[in-house]
């Protein structure tokens, strides 16, 4: 198969059209060029058409790759199944995480601990933490070392804000119910809430 031109592209920077004899035109870069040794006229074989078209292949799923986990965080479990999503093999998925993670642009630790950070941050509580680690594929080994940064002072000082927040002074039981059983949605335990509520100013049994 010829490649009868080969022009850059008017919409993408550093992407070239590979015009073929049969009209099809394929879309490479800088490097598939330069390793193929592409140019208007280039007979390629078979092997050669067949081996040049799983390197774009491979440099689109990159390409993906990358923009995904740049444009917003995402954990190892994650970006290989939105790449498995694109059809992306899973050896090839799992080499193309091991580049991002050797780049450290894929970092789980890191990724566990903006999660955490985040989440106590918003007011949640240990439990909940622990449900988005989960939920967003971190594996659960790193749990622990995680939950064992947040400081107590931290939940302490984020529900009794909530409590201000919510009570506005008020000590009605009704009101204090609500706020405690929100509080447990949150993921705080019960004793985390039972202090909160002495600090507050409430008789609590435990």
């Amino acid at each position: 198969m010829v490649i009868e031109e080969l022009k850059p592209s008017k919409r993408v920077r550093d992407r070239w059209l590979a015009v073929l004899e049969d009209g099809s035109i394929l879309r490479v870069g800088k490097n598939q060029i330069a390793d193929f040794a592409l140019y208007a006229g280039r007979e390629l074989s078979d092997e050669e058409a067949e081996r040049l078209t799983q390197a774009i292949e491979k440099e689109n799923f990159r390409s993906h790759a990358l923009r995904v986990v740049t444009d917003t965080p995402k954990s190892r479990k994650m970006l290989l199944k939105i790449l498995e999503e694109k059809d992306c093999q899973p050896e090839q998925a799992a080499e193309i995480a091991d580049w991002l993670e050797d780049m450290g642009l894929l970092d789980d630790r890191r990724y566990a601990a903006d999660v955490a950070e985040l989440y106590v941050r918003k007011g949640y509580g240990v439990r909940k933490i622990r449900d988005e680690l989960y939920r967003r594929g971190i594996p659960r080994e790193l749990w622990d070392e995680v939950l064992s940064q947040i400081q107590e002072e931290d939940s302490a000082s984020a529900i009794d804000a909530f409590l201000e927040k919510k009570l506005k002074g008020s000590h009605d039981p009704k009101d204090v119910k609500r706020a405690s059983d929100a509080l447990a949605r949150r993921g705080y335990r019960w004793p985390e809430i039972s202090d909160a509520l002495r600090r507050y100013g409430m008789e609590v049994w435990d």
